[in-house]
């Protein structure tokens, strides 16, 4: 089910249970901005990881369901109420206690849902938090990490397929130490060829509509320098020149010429678990890790603003857009741009910070939530 005039559900109801640091909490909001303001280490970024849950993965924390539980408690919940063009829905998640092991529940409008991809119908999340700083001066696995997020926000079932790559690589990694039969190799292999393939292909296919998307659209007056993307990799090199059952058929002859390097090297050398996001600061025409960090922060927020466009021209559905921190370090012309910019989105937009006066050219056009321990209340409320 998707909005048709791409206009963004909001988040107009958020309740938890024993949720990190909130026994219990019920915040109402309405506004197309919701800014949490507080002092550091009181739960702002609890409650915008909350909302993260609302889509495949563990939130923009990464973290194990179980270290969201609050401390001494069985488990915990979360729910969201959506308001859209479509009416409102309420979805649901957390996890159940068992004899076994706390697994993850996920619910909408009070029936069970088979899994966090079913969110998919009713929002979706585009998130920035500080720990994606580094991003361009970190490993590769970090900018993978960071795409495969960028192609779940219009691909909802992406995450099951890189799931079952890295399942399909575990075993052939086991198979290859333990010298295992060659017959159940082959069939790992032809597994792992398919789900490679299908996992380079959709990068490939979102790193050229964002980038083709950026090209069209930068403003050379923007403080936000554009980006350009590209995928570096012998997976994406194959995905790009060749039709998609002869790329698995290349991909599969890599992995068996490559079993005696792979065994000696304990992993899997040649995949989609090697690729890279090769991104330029466009502009300068430079790597984005030769940049400045100033500039290396404003193209990163550049980058987000232009995804969360592409995955409403993609999906109909205008993104909720969760900033963690994002506004601290940005000069006033630039703190300005980015509230224009946000506005301009769509969605509801959920920003945190310490200092409320970074919200106070949000006037009337925010709600403005004062964050202590455990609890959220409305300013003025």
């Amino acid at each position: 089910m998707t909005d048709e005039t791409g206009a963004g559900p909001r988040v107009t109801r958020l309740l938890l249970q024993d949720f990190r640091s909130y026994p219990t909490l019920d915040l109402a909001t309405s506004a197309p901005v919701v800014a949490l303001v507080g002092d550091n280490g009181v739960g702002k970024t609890n409650l915008i990881e909350a909302i993260s849950l609302f889509t495949p993965g563990r939130g923009l924390r990464r973290a194990d369901f179980a270290a969201m539980v609050r401390h001494g408690a069985a488990g915990f919940s979360a729910s969201v109420t959506i308001e859209g063009a479509w009416g409102e829905h309420r979805l649901g998640t957390g996890t159940a206690q068992s004899t076994e092991s706390r697994s993850r529940v996920c619910r909408i409008d009070g029936a069970p849902a088979a899994s966090p991809a079913a969110f998919a119908d009713y929002v979706r999340l585009v998130w920035l938090t500080p720990d994606l700083d580094a991003l361009f001066r970190g490993p590769a696995g970090d900018r993978r990490r960071f795409l495969d997020r960028l192609v779940l926000a219009v691909d909802s079932e992406h995450g099951a397929r890189v799931s079952a790559l890295e399942r399909a690589l575990r075993t052939r990694n086991r198979l290859l130490e333990e010298h295992g039969d060659p017959l159940w190799l082959d069939a790992v292999e032809r597994e792992a060829a398919e789900l490679g393939v299908a996992v380079a292909a959709a990068r490939r296919e979102t790193v050229g509509r964002l980038d083709g998307l950026v090209a069209e659209t930068h403003d050379p007056a923007s403080p936000f320098p554009f980006a350009r993307l590209a995928l570096e990799g012998e997976i994406d090199d194959l995905v790009a020149a060749l039709p998609a059952v002869d790329a698995e058929d290349r991909y599969r002859v890599l992995l068996r010429e490559g079993r005696g390097r792979d065994r000696a090297a304990g992993r899997t050398l040649v995949g989609p678990q090697a690729s890279d996001l090769a991104v330029r600061h466009g502009p300068k025409d430079i790597p984005a890790n030769l940049a400045s960090t100033g500039e290396q922060k404003a193209l990163l927020i550049g980058l987000v603003l232009a995804h969360a466009r592409l995955v409403a021209t993609m999906t109909g559905i205008a993104p909720l857009v969760l900033l963690d921190e994002v506004a601290a370090h940005l000069d006033p012309r630039r703190r300005a741009a980015l509230y224009d910019d946000l506005f301009g989105l769509g969605g509801q937009i959920w920003l945190t910070g310490a200092d409320r006066g970074l919200f106070a050219e949000l006037a009337n056009r925010a709600d403005i939530i004062v964050v202590g321990e455990g609890r959220a209340t409305p300013l003025g409320g």
